[in-house]
C-alpha cells in the first residue's frame, strides 16, 4: 500500500495552513509551519505571490482535502464518484464519507492523537468494531457501532497516551457518544458539515472534477 514518506510539514507548508498532521505537535513551537510559514523550494517567494488561476484554487482545494485525510488520487476519486451518486449535496456527501473512515473515527473519538497515528493501529489490529476486529483503514463507520480497543498488542501505549489527553482537553464531536471510563466510542449518527469544521470549499472540489 503506498504512503507519503516525505516531511509531513511540507505539506502544511505547502497548502498554506496548518492541516494538524503530526496531532498536538503542530500546536507547539515546534511546528515547522510556525518557523517557516512559506512554500517550501527555494522559489518560495515568487510561488507564494503569483495569483492562482480558477483551476489552480480548485486543485489546491483538492489537494488541502486529500492531505488532510491521507488519502491518494485514485481512491479519492473513488470517493468523489460514490458521493455523486448519493442524494444530497456531492462537496458535502464527500466529506461524511472521508470523516466516517475508521482512522480518522478513531482519531476523532480520541484513541489517536492525529488521523496518522489512527492509521497505524488500526493496521496494527487493536481496534475493534462491535467486539470484531478491524484493521482496514478506509472502512466506513455506521451509525450504531461500537469502537473499541484490545487490552495488549503493538500501538497500546499511544493509545492510552491519547486516551488521557483526550479525556482532559479534546472535545469529541457530537456524532460520536465517547465513553472514556470503557474506552467506548460509540457512533451516534452520521456527521452533517457543521461536524466536520475543516476550512476548505468543497464545492471547488466539485467543480474541479465535473469538467
Amino acid at each position: 500500500m503506498a504512503r507519503y514518506r516525505a516531511a509531513l510539514c511540507r505539506q502544511c507548508r505547502r497548502e498554506g495552513i496548518k492541516l494538524y498532521l503530526k496531532g498536538d505537535r503542530c500546536i507547539t513551537s515546534k511546528c515547522a509551519f510556525e518557523r517557516r510559514p512559506y512554500i517550501p523550494g527555494m522559489h518560495h517567494d515568487t510561488a507564494r505571490s503569483r495569483k492562482l488561476s480558477e483551476y489552480g484554487k480548485q486543485l489546491r482545494e483538492k489537494q488541502k482535502v486529500k492531505r488532510i485525510y491521507g488519502v491518494f488520487e485514485r481512491q479519492f476519486r473513488k470517493y468523489f464518484e460514490i458521493a455523486n451518486q448519493r442524494q444530497g449535496e456531492t462537496g458535502e456527501n464527500l466529506l461524511k464519507i472521508l470523516e466516517r473512515r475508521l482512522d480518522n473515527t478513531v482519531h476523532k473519538s480520541g484513541f489517536a492523537v492525529s488521523r496518522r497515528e489512527g492509521r497505524q493501529i488500526v493496521l496494527h489490529g487493536i481496534v475493534k468494531i462491535n467486539g470484531k476486529v478491524v484493521n482496514i483503514a478506509s472502512y466506513e463507520v455506521k451509525p450504531g457501532e461500537k469502537i473499541t480497543v484490545t487490552e495488549k498488542g503493538a500501538g497500546m501505549a499511544s493509545v492510552k497516551k491519547a486516551l488521557l489527553e483526550a479525556s482532559k482537553k479534546r472535545t469529541v464531536p457530537t456524532w460520536i457518544e465517547m465513553n472514556f471510563e470503557k474506552n467506548e466510542a460509540t457512533i451516534k449518527n452520521e456527521p452533517v458539515r457543521a461536524d466536520i469544521g475543516l476550512p476548505v470549499q468543497e464545492q471547488l472540489i466539485v467543480e474541479l472534477y465535473s469538467k
